[in-house]
């Protein structure tokens, strides 16, 4: 098991270029709508997920903050999406990049510009740690200048320990706050002739989507305590880990087979049971909706069938609406559910909202007084 040791105290911003006398900002701005689990208790709750926009969201858990591709782009700007392919941004992110408090560490699903554009990528600073794809690294760590230096890849199904230092998390006899982060099967291209040709021709990116388990391990299993940030492997520093509470991020993917491994694996019959489902959604089409010659993410019905096959406790959909290459609004996603009699499952953000859930807490990882 590779761990990723990560001290979060320093309160570095996340960009190396925040403007002359710019004091870091202590936090996201105050959401504009906080919204709770649509039919169970939400009084201890003490985790919550920010949504900026696109597949932009903001983790937030026990002093760790955890940015997912992150893109800032407004209204207006372009990006390249593949040979020829140009998507124009409709929408204005919640925040902007230089507005960002603290981040610990980024999961990037795959490097494609609407999800890691331009402007994040000239900025951020150069050893904050990202996780993403194979495919991802070798372009983020091997740039011909300023490579990023912090960055870990996982293929589908493999894992990391995320074990992080804080002002909130220091003492010795308490259980200790990890996330544990597994890759998931995502595809932006059907099966077949059409994913052989895109394999020749790298047209467009492969995906990861993630399985994200927020918990804790006992005092007696924790690795040592982490300096700045570092990768280390050890065999059993997940031994004592306890998840209390799973996060399934779909990534840019259409519905296929792979994806039905993924309840093998975690449902409440094998007790990981997964608590929220972060769905990609538009049905994004290129070169455009005007000439939807291929779909590379899922639209409303796919979206309804993946909400079936994964079963997740609560859905919230992202990435919907803010380029111009988006056929399937959210509307369509909205009558699909309700269609299928899905409404109490799914919570719905704008931008600049947030959903707050709890992490639970084994009672077991609490020392014997």
């Amino acid at each position: 098991m590779t761990v990723l040791n990560i001290d979060c105290r320093s309160k570095q911003p996340p960009t190396r270029d925040l403007p002359p006398g710019k004091e870091l900002p202590d936090s996201l701005p105050k959401p504009g709508n906080s919204h709770g689990h649509p039919t169970k208790s939400n009084e201890n709750t003490n985790a919550s997920l920010f949504f900026v926009g696109t597949a932009t969201t903001i983790l937030k858990w026990e002093g760790f903050t955890l940015m997912t591709d992150p893109n800032f782009l407004h209204a207006g700007d372009h990006v390249h999406l593949g040979p020829g392919v140009t998507g124009t941004r409709q929408t204005n992110p919640a925040v902007n990049l230089e507005d960002l408090p603290q981040v610990d560490a980024i999961l990037l699903s795959h490097y494609h510009a609407d999800h890691f554009d331009e402007k994040v990528e000239t900025s951020l600073r150069r050893d904050l740690p990202i996780i993403t794809t194979p495919h991802a690294k070798d372009h983020l760590a091997n740039k011909a200048s300023e490579s990023f230096t912090n960055v870990h890849a996982l293929d589908f199904w493999q894992d990391l320990t995320v074990d992080f230092l804080t002002s909130q998390t220091t003492s010795a006899t308490l259980p200790k706050p990890q996330i544990h982060v597994t890759g998931m099967p995502g595809t932006h291209v059907p099966p077949g002739p059409l994913a052989a040709a895109n394999d020749l021709l790298g047209a467009v990116p492969p995906t990861n989507g993630w399985m994200l388990e927020l918990g804790y391990s006992s005092p007696q299993g924790q690795s040592s305590q982490p300096s700045n940030t570092s990768a280390t492997n050890t065999s059993d520093s997940s031994s004592t880990f306890q998840s209390g509470y799973r996060i399934y991020i779909s990534g840019d993917t259409l519905l296929f087979d792979d994806l039905h491994k993924i309840p093998e694996m975690y449902s409440s019959h094998t007790g990981k049971p997964i608590d929220l489902m972060l769905i990609h959604l538009g049905g994004t089409t290129i070169p455009s909706p005007k000439v939807p010659l291929l779909m590379v993410t899922m639209d409303s019905k796919m979206g309804v069938q993946l909400m079936q096959v994964i079963n997740a406790d609560v859905t919230v959909p992202i990435h919907y609406d803010d380029y111009d290459v988006f056929l399937s609004p959210l509307s369509d996603f909205k009558k699909a559910v309700e269609d299928a009699g899905l409404n109490s499952k799914v919570v719905y953000l704008d931008r600049g909202e947030e959903y707050r859930f709890e992490v639970r807490k084994d009672e077991s990882l609490m020392p014997i007084e």
